[in-house]
Formats: structure tokens, sequence, C-alpha cells
């Protein structure tokens, strides 16, 4: 072979030429001319971030979707159950960024399942109530005052809104004496008045004739009685269970179960429930009540997530504690949120027919 015709076999890029070792060449290793690499970036702290955001809602998620409430701290959380959207959102975004498939999958479905539990519980109101006759109509009021904080509040409340049933709780000394006035007479003549600690009074005022006073068990007074509606008999219950607190979870649990209880012993009855349930359609325990047949009248009225407690961040942000609950044959055909100075809670205003 010639010396020239070797030379041309051995001119790097042509054809016979001995190839180059892998890795060396343009765009490979360390050599002259070698350009930069591509690799995937890892970001581990976002896959952190996914996985702890995503610990906050599953948990009450799981429960919700099994209808329990489980131990504490899943009754609180759960009370907060559309806020839970929050870290699902972060955690979805995290996900991405972290190119994460299994956490996206779980973000999306823990997005999906709070959007689905976060829809109003129970039937929608019948259509027409408010054009159909009935035999009354009338306005309940019910009110936590906070260690009786908010009594003068809860005075003026009532002059100017004129409700005919009265709920308070946490009704003190001085709200007793209040609602034993003359004037407090002569505009509810009949009440029951249940006095103790601070947060252990309560009290049902009525502009109707009361009958067969009684009392659900509780460490919390709630007195209960039948009114006379027109000619028509109505169990009317004050609540006021123990707070989900981690040393009360149980005693929580069995106060709502007794009023459950109450609930389903009315036989044809109509019945009405009002108070400071201290929980959520997101509570277990408390959507038991409405499966008795009883009717939450914020929902039916399409406030089923304004929030009545705590009034330092309520409105906007908050949880639905104070409801008023009502049987057939009795509607409500209007809901209002009334604000008492010096009150954690914000009171429930309901109109209610009785067919």
């Amino acid at each position: 072979m010639h010396t020239g015709e070797r030379a041309e076999r051995e001119r790097p890029g042509q054809p016979g030429t001995t190839p180059a070792p892998r890795g060396v060449g343009p765009g490979h290793g360390d050599g002259a001319g070698a350009g930069p690499r591509r690799r995937r970036v890892r970001r581990p702290w976002l896959t952190a971030s996914a996985v702890l955001l995503l610990l906050v809602p599953v948990g009450p998620l799981v429960l919700r979707a099994l209808d329990a409430d489980g131990p504490s701290p899943f009754p609180q959380l759960l009370a907060f159950l559309p806020w839970l959207l929050v870290p699902g959102w972060l955690a979805l975004v995290c996900a991405i960024f972290a190119r994460r498939v299994l956490l996206i999958v779980v973000a999306v479905v823990v997005l999906a399942g709070t959007g689905w539990f976060v829809q109003p519980y129970g039937p929608d109101a019948p259509p027409g109530a408010e054009e159909r006759p009935g035999k009354a109509r009338f306005r309940v009021l019910t009110a936590n005052l906070e260690y009786g904080g908010a009594t003068e509040g809860l005075l003026r409340a009532l002059r100017r809104e004129r409700p005919q049933l009265v709920a308070v709780q946490e009704c003190d000394h001085r709200c007793a004496k209040a609602l034993r006035s003359a004037e407090m007479r002569a505009e509810y003549p009949h009440r029951v008045i249940a006095t103790g600690s601070r947060a252990e009074g309560s009290a049902l005022l009525s502009v109707f004739p009361l009958s067969d006073r009684s009392e659900v068990p509780g460490l919390l007074s709630m007195p209960g009685a039948v009114a006379d509606v027109r000619g028509t008999a109505v169990r009317v219950q004050v609540a006021h269970p123990m707070p989900p607190e981690t040393d009360s979870l149980s005693t929580w649990r069995a106060e709502l179960g007794r009023l459950r209880d109450y609930a389903a012993e009315r036989g044809r009855t109509p019945t009405l429930i009002a108070g400071d349930f201290n929980a959520s359609q997101d509570h277990a325990a408390f959507r038991a009540l409405l499966d008795t047949g009883m009717r939450d009248a914020a929902r039916q009225t399409g406030h089923s997530r304004t929030p009545t407690w705590p009034t330092l961040t309520a409105p906007p942000l908050g949880v639905q504690i104070d409801h008023v609950l009502l049987s057939d044959p009795m509607v409500p055909v209007d809901a209002q949120f009334v604000d008492l100075p010096n009150t954690d809670h914000r009171a429930l205003l309901v109109d209610v027919k009785l067919f």
C-alpha cells in the first residue's frame, strides 16, 4: 500500500478510517470543542415539600370517605375541610416542578376528593315554599354569647329582628338576669333558663306557649320544650355539645349522639333544634343527626359554607358550627347571619314556614 493511500485512509471522518473511541469527539468528554452536557436537574426539596403538604389533607379525606371522625387531631382538621384545598394545590405545583408523576396523581386525587366533599350535604329545599300558604310563619334566632359577653348585643338584636323563638348558649348570670327583666318577660312570656357556669348556662325564649319541658343530658345545658305554634305542637331543643377538643372528644361524640337520638324519636311531631353544635357538615357525628331527616336551614337557603366561628376571621375564613335544624313539615325560607359584639360566634336568624 502506498504511503499516500495509507494517509488518506487514516484521515479522520473519511470512509475506512478507524472510528474514534466512544465519548471522544465533539460534544463528548472534556476534550477541546466539547459542548455542555445537558443534565436532568434534581430538586429533592420540591419532592419533600409535596409529600409533606399532601400529608395534611390525606388523613381527613380518608376519614371523610369512611364516614368517620377519627381521633384527634382529625375532627379539628375536618372542621376546616374546604381549606385543605390550599395544601393540595401547593402540593400539585411542587410535584409538577419536581416531575414526580406519582405525587402529581395523588395531588389531583386529593383535590378532586376535597372538591367533592365540599358540596352541600343533604337535599335541596322543596321548590315554591315561599309562595305556598302555610299554617304559620315564624323567626328563629340562635346565638352563642361567649360567656355572656354579647348579652347587650343580643338584646338589641331581639328588639330589631323580633324572632319568635330564641336559643341562647353560654348565658351566664348577667345574661340570665337580663332575660328575666320586665321588658324581656313582656316580649317573651314563655321561657326556659338553665343557669350554671359562664359556658354552661343556656336559655330558650318563646312567644308561643311552652309545655313538656325537658333537657338533653350534657356537660353544658341543653334545655328543650314543646311549643304551641298556632295550634301545632313543635318540639324545640337548644343544642350545645362540648367542643371536639382532645380531652373532650368522647364527650362531644356522645352528646351529638344524644341529640341524634332526640331527633330520631320525634315520630310525626315537627322538631326544631338550634344552637352551637360545635360541628360542621364535614363531621360524621353531625351528618348522622342530619340523616334522621333533619334539614339544615342554612344549607337549604344557599349558605351551607357561610362561617359562624370564629368571628376573628369569619367571614371570610372560618367554619359553620351554629345551625338551625328543621324536620318536616317545616321549611326555611330565609337565613341571615347576625354579627354581635363581644362574642366569637355569629348569630343565625332563620325564617321558617310550618305547613
